[in-house]
């Protein structure tokens, strides 16, 4: 058995009872990061073997991993932050776990692009939703696809690049296309700066930017 187990993405209090009891019960635990798991489990008093599992390696221990899992050992795998495989490691092992028939089972929890997209105040019946934009190869493709995109168009974003890409959704998508940046979501800082893209991006052009970022445009029309 898998365990795909959400994380609080800001306070260690957004985890669920049954996330807490699943970690307690499993033989081991594979964490993107050992240092930031660690921070978790002892807040929760959760004393279990925990291995590294992250984009640079996981091509190298996932047969291991399966036949572990294959031999009757239950795992469960935790991200930095949030729900694993969104925009995160997990799905190679997902994928591979279904390959051999070993049951997965994801627990409901938290996700960035979920609450920022709710208090954004733009129509969530309909939305795409794109992870972190690619950095070079493909990037003015997909922001020419985004500019005739009617859904709302969620994506995420780091801090250094924050003011670049809504210059670049400005020069795509036009300045005043309305869009929220959600920051620090859950924290002491959190903030949800509203506008359009011209005056998001000047709000932020005149400030340090910090934190995790999620970013949410309404679409076409």
């Amino acid at each position: 058995m898998l365990y795909i187990v959400p994380s609080p993405i800001g306070n260690l209090a957004d985890i669920s009872f049954r996330a807490v009891a699943i970690l307690k019960e499993v033989d081991l635990i594979l964490a993107e990061d050992t240092r930031t798991s660690s921070v978790l489990l002892r807040h929760y008093e959760i004393q279990k073997p925990v291995t590294p599992h992250h984009q640079h390696n996981e091509h190298k221990i996932v047969q291991h991993l399966v036949e572990q899992l294959l031999a009757g050992k239950t795992m469960a795998m935790l991200t930095d932050a949030g729900t694993p495989g969104i925009s995160d490691p997990a799905f190679l092992l997902v994928r591979e776990c279904v390959k051999n028939n070993i049951r997965v089972e994801c627990l409901p929890g938290a996700t960035a692009f979920v609450p920022a997209l709710v208090n954004s105040g733009l129509p969530v019946n309909r939305f795409c939703f794109e992870g972190f934009l690619p950095l070079k190869k493909g990037r003015q493709t997909l922001f020419k696809k985004l500019a005739e995109e009617e859904r709302t168009i969620v994506f995420y974003e780091s801090p250094m690049r924050l003011v670049k890409t809504l210059e670049e959704c400005i020069v795509y998508l036009g300045e005043d296309r309305q869009c929220c940046v959600s920051r620090e979501l859950t924290k002491i800082f959190e903030e949800n700066k509203r506008g359009s893209l011209r005056e998001v991006c000047d709000y932020f052009k005149a400030k340090t930017v910090k934190g995790e970022i999620v970013v949410v445009v309404s679409g076409k029309g």
